[in-house]
């Protein structure tokens, strides 16, 4: 099954992309008679595959997880890496007890601080594998240094927050396939058999025309964040918790949302190429993150069919989580309460009582279905870069979000060449430096003003 994204734009947005594309391939030819004269000592089948995990939060630890559970042939973990202590700690006990044979990271390849990302990778050959598993913020800066070292890549989504990010990405996507280096991005569901499966279905028309599609992720309050505590740093506070600042993640919307909003574009063949939206702050009592509680976007692809997607994160509402497309012959279930599993199903009907088809139960996880497809594609050499399409997902979802933002519409180009980059140097941040984002004497931050700022997200505190 060939991962790459199948896209679409509108013919401005076309050329937008030719434009940018241009300049990022000179960066990629440079450094392609760098990386592309010394072919890559690839782990063969016989070969233990070592893995460096940076970033030991939930999600890095779920990922290595996976690595180790790929069953078509040895693969080892040998660094860990957090600016958080604690969190190397939990992660090496979680993983050691459960994989003790696949495991090799005594003291000395325990890493705690800006810099561990070097040493970890510093640890690993040519041709391993390096989880990149931090704040995305910092995806380009870890990426930058795989590809210096030779190293194969899976990554977190999202892999950019804002526009200069990823032009970023896109190039540096360019220098990795220079060196044949394989790189995978955890939208896990593009993955998933079952959606597959019914992307096929989709596609030889068991539904007609796509009319419309719809995404809901709605939930209990999350992502919010208090005050800063006196006994922290403004910089560690702040990382630590993520999901509440726009530089560190994008936000919840980026962070939470790009998962359907990215399966919906899969499912119907197109990136949106504009998205106008609306949003708001309720309840906030003494939260002080810069999130809204409340989004409601209406995406347009290049045909002019709509997509509407709902994020809601307000404790006492109804909740949903699912995705849904519907044609002029019928409609169909993409995701049905989670990612996984998706349950996925077409109907002759609106009403989806008149079932055409379900995938059967129980499904393989996609959480390792994307681990099995990287290796394979690793130790049997196959093209294998999601990276591009990647980063067009990651900035579609900003697009949504800058729209709802700033209380207008947003293009796929104006999305992509807005200058605002919200952290510029988070490529030189130590543990003694100042967070990207400041506070008010109050312990405030800058939030979304839509109508008021109409071109940039927030205003930063000066």
């Amino acid at each position: 099954m060939d991962q790459r994204a199948q896209s679409s734009t509108s013919g401005s947005s076309k050329s937008s992309r030719r434009a940018f594309l241009g300049w990022t391939g000179k960066i990629a030819a440079g450094s392609a008679l760098i990386g592309a004269a010394a072919p890559l000592a690839y782990a063969g089948e016989k070969n233990t595959i070592k893995v460096a995990l940076i970033g030991c939060g939930g999600r890095g630890t779920g990922a290595a997880s996976n690595a180790l559970s790929v069953k078509n042939g040895p693969i080892k973990l040998v660094a860990l890496v957090d600016v958080f202590e604690r969190r190397v700690e939990r992660s090496y006990k979680g993983l050691k007890d459960r994989y003790a044979n696949q495991f090799d990271v005594p003291q000395e390849r325990q890493f705690v601080g800006f810099d561990g990302y070097k040493k970890a990778m510093d640890c690993l050959d040519p041709g391993d594998v390096v989880i990149l598993a931090t704040p995305p913020a910092y995806r380009w800066v870890h990426f930058t240094y795989a590809i210096e070292k030779g190293l194969h890549v899976f990554m977190e989504k999202p892999v950019t927050v804002d526009g200069p990010t990823t032009k970023r990405m896109i190039a540096l996507a360019k220098q990795a396939d220079a060196k044949n280096l394989k790189v995978g991005v955890g939208l896990m569901v593009r993955h998933c058999h079952g959606r597959q499966e019914l992307l096929k279905r989709v596609r030889d028309g068991e539904i007609g025309e796509i009319l419309t599609m719809r995404g809901y992720r709605m939930g209990g309050r999350s992502c919010t964040t208090r005050r800063k505590p006196d006994n922290m740093s403004e910089l560690l506070y702040q990382i630590a918790r993520f999901h509440s600042f726009l530089w560190g993640s994008g936000g919840i919307f980026s962070d939470f949302f790009i998962h359907q909003i990215d399966e919906c574009s899969w499912i119907k063949g197109a990136w949106p190429v504009e998205a106008q939206a609306i949003g708001g702050r309720h309840y906030r009592g003494d939260y002080v993150d810069q999130n809204f509680d409340s989004y409601g976007v209406e995406y347009t692809f290049p045909d002019g069919t709509k997509f509407f997607y709902n994020g809601r994160s307000m404790p006492g509402c109804k909740n949903a989580f699912s995705s849904f497309a519907h044609g002029t012959k019928g409609s169909c279930v993409i995701s049905t309460s989670a990612h996984a599993p998706g349950k996925v199903r077409t109907y002759s009907d609106h009403k989806m009582k008149d079932l055409i088809w379900r995938y059967p139960q129980p499904e393989k996880s996609p959480y390792q279905l994307e681990w099995d497809d990287l290796i394979e594609a690793i130790r049997e050499d196959k093209p294998y870069n999601e990276v591009e399409r990647g980063a067009i997902g990651s900035m579609v979802t900003s697009m949504g979000r800058m729209a709802a933002h700033t209380g207008q519409v947003i293009t796929y180009d104006q999305m992509l060449n807005c200058p605002h980059e919200f952290a510029p140097d988070v490529d030189k941040l130590d543990m003694n430096s100042p967070a990207p984002l400041k506070s008010n004497d109050k312990g405030e931050y800058p939030v979304p003003q839509p109508g008021i700022l109409k071109d940039r997200e927030y205003q930063e505190f000066a």
